[in-house]
């Protein structure tokens, strides 16, 4: 009976499923770090090794997912992920134990792959890739201020009980799960004919297919790199970030509210001046010149590098406060540019399969990068690791200028594609 009921138009289930995800993503992370270090007393390394669970469960699982949209459908694979996502989430908030956490890494790690790429993939067939910056910034604001509303929800819930905001976020995933299978439409991706179709084989193809095709073309070699290093910096920033502020600060009182209230107030302070700014770069950016973009993202990273390099560093409350909202605004503002001018690059044929490669270059960076700097945090200090992290972004800088000399990447023709796949 659900087959048959009306879908939503794709640009608007996009911008749903961005700010849903994101609104529901916000209640469940505003806190989170603050539960594995206050309820389940996790040490700076073990926090990183949770990460690093995480990101290898989406090392292992990110390709095949990916070729799995490719072959069947990327509207399947979102909805499969987005039921995983949520009973992770349950999972960890259910039982406040390091190995709890780290089965729930991968069991929500499992639907994070499900959904990276194949949400890109599917709304790029479904609109055209004219118009998908336009979505990827949209569906930017729209979660921007999804997350905006999240936060105090969060906080709210966090303040009566720190596992809370987790169960309540894990439930919404179910539930926008469970909307997706009514109302996600899928006209414009055609999936391989059944009759070509050898499941695994089909799947191992397509995959081929696009890691020779990632090898034919220098300028996704360079996108991989920059993945690569982005993976390696995130991993200890977003671990360490809340440990540093615990350990290092004393937090300024708020009257009678709770000091986890502060983080509320930092996470919708970086929403607020990032909707700002992904305003300004929508209207002012043109997607389509290739050197322009690639200096905006040369700058947006240097930037990022030197704001956690002196969040790290600062010695005052406030100085930190500002270092940390600098970080997220370029963090987050060159997301969606990037994102862009990667899809823009792919040819839609394996465009699912090659940003799985690129997710899990990106796990890849983050097994990598992780531990180290949470040995660094543990042994040393947080300080010295969040200055590392910073630093990590230093080799990006010099692929940008490189991605800028290679040129406007065109998306390859069919006849490209098909002499890739010729052995």
């Amino acid at each position: 009976m659900l087959t048959h009921r009306k879908k939503l138009g794709a640009y608007p289930a996009y911008l749903i499923l961005g700010g849903a995800s994101m609104f529901f993503f916000t209640i469940i992370t505003t806190l989170n770090s603050v539960y594995q270090l206050e309820a389940a007393h996790l040490n700076p390394l073990q926090l990183v090794l949770v990460g690093t669970v995480l990101e290898t469960t989406c090392f292992l699982t990110q390709v095949p997912t990916g070729a799995l949209a490719d072959v069947y459908s990327r509207r399947l694979a979102v909805i499969i992920g987005v039921f995983l996502i949520g009973a992770g989430f349950i999972v960890e908030g259910a039982i406040p134990h390091f190995e709890t956490i780290l089965l729930a890494q991968v069991i929500w790690g499992v639907g994070a792959t499900f959904t990276d790429g194949a949400d890109s993939a599917w709304i790029t067939d479904e609109i055209g890739e004219e118009q998908v910056g336009k979505a990827f910034l949209h569906a930017s604001q729209v979660g921007q201020v999804a997350a905006l509303v999240g936060i105090p929800i969060s906080a709210a819930l966090g303040s009566a009980r720190l596992n809370l905001p987790i169960l309540a976020g894990g439930a919404l995933y179910l539930l926008l799960g469970v909307f997706l299978i009514v109302f996600m439409p899928e006209q414009g991706f055609k999936p391989m004919p059944r009759e070509n179709r050898t499941s695994w084989q089909a799947m191992a193809a397509t995959t081929r297919d696009g890691a020779r095709l990632i090898r034919r073309r220098p300028i996704l070699l360079t996108f991989l790199g920059l993945t690569l290093l982005s993976g390696a910096f995130s991993e200890g920033f977003d671990r360490l970030w809340v440990a540093h502020l615990v350990d290092n600060f004393s937090f300024p009182a708020l009257g009678h509210f709770r000091p986890v209230v502060w983080f509320g107030i930092i996470y919708a302070g970086s929403t607020l001046l990032t909707l700002g700014a992904t305003e300004i770069v929508r209207r002012r950016l043109d997607m389509s010149r290739h050197r322009i973009v690639a200096g905006v993202l040369f700058a947006f990273t240097a930037l990022l590098s030197v704001s956690v390099i002196v969040l790290g560093l600062a010695q005052n409350f406030y100085l930190a406060l500002a270092a940390k909202w600098s970080a997220d605004v370029f963090r987050s503002t060159r997301l969606p540019v990037f994102r862009t001018w990667q899809t823009q690059s792919i040819d839609s044929e394996v465009r699912a399969t090659v940003l799985s490669i690129s997710g899990q270059t990106d796990a890849l960076g983050q097994i990598a990068g992780g531990p180290a700097l949470g040995a660094i945090g543990t042994y040393v200090s947080l300080r010295a690791a969040l200055v590392a992290a910073g630093a990590i972004l230093a080799p990006a800088l010099l692929l940008f200028v490189r991605a800028g000399r290679q040129g406007q990447a065109d998306a390859p023709a069919v006849e490209e594609i098909a002499a890739v796949a010729e052995p």
